[in-house]
């Protein structure tokens, strides 16, 4: 099993910095912003995120929470899933939403998040901000709107994501 480092650590600090600034960058207003990170991988980028957009922005209280898909996503049948924890302790109506992942790379997850942000409210809007874009595996016409990185990758290849809090290491790889 080969493993490629894509983004060393602080290569992945500035890239989560980047998304940060771009996030910012493109919100008129603050208030209406709402990040909720997707479990369970995506809460590391999320954390990531909204902890450098308070560096930023210290004044600002930004509405951020956490959104677990488990049972809506499509292949629920096809093995055992373990739920996490939703929580989303503000109101997404009429709010410009930016769903955080990890890895986008059929769109299937962001299709089920999709469904599951249903039942919070409806958005003004939904925003994808995906950490890494394996952008020729597409199952569905879902494109991140804030990218960290995209990489060009055959099937039986996987990206890892690495978290110094989980795993110990952080950084993101291609394994072979």
């Amino acid at each position: 099993m080969d493993e490629k480092i894509i983004l060393n650590e602080s290569q992945l600090a500035i890239t989560l910095k980047r998304l940060s600034h771009q996030i910012v960058e493109n919100t008129n207003d603050l208030a209406d912003l709402a990040i909720i990170g997707l479990q369970p991988r995506g809460v590391f980028v999320s954390d990531a995120i909204v902890n450098a957009l308070e560096e930023l922005l210290p004044t600002v209280k930004f509405n951020y929470g956490k959104l677990d898909i488990t049972f809506y996503r499509d292949d629920i049948r096809k093995e055992l899933h373990i739920a996490n924890k939703t929580d989303i302790p503000f109101s997404i109506e009429n709010k410009r939403v930016v769903l955080v992942d990890d890895v986008l790379h059929t769109g299937r997850t962001i299709r089920a998040a999709l469904d599951a942000l249903l039942d919070f409210g409806r958005p003004a809007s939904v925003e994808l901000c995906t950490l890494i874009d394996r952008r020729f595996s597409r199952q569905l016409p879902i494109q991140a709107d804030y990218v960290g990185k995209t990489i060009d990758s055959i099937i039986s290849q996987k990206v890892k994501v690495y978290w110094k809090q989980r795993d110990g290491v952080q950084q993101v790889v291609l394994i072979e």
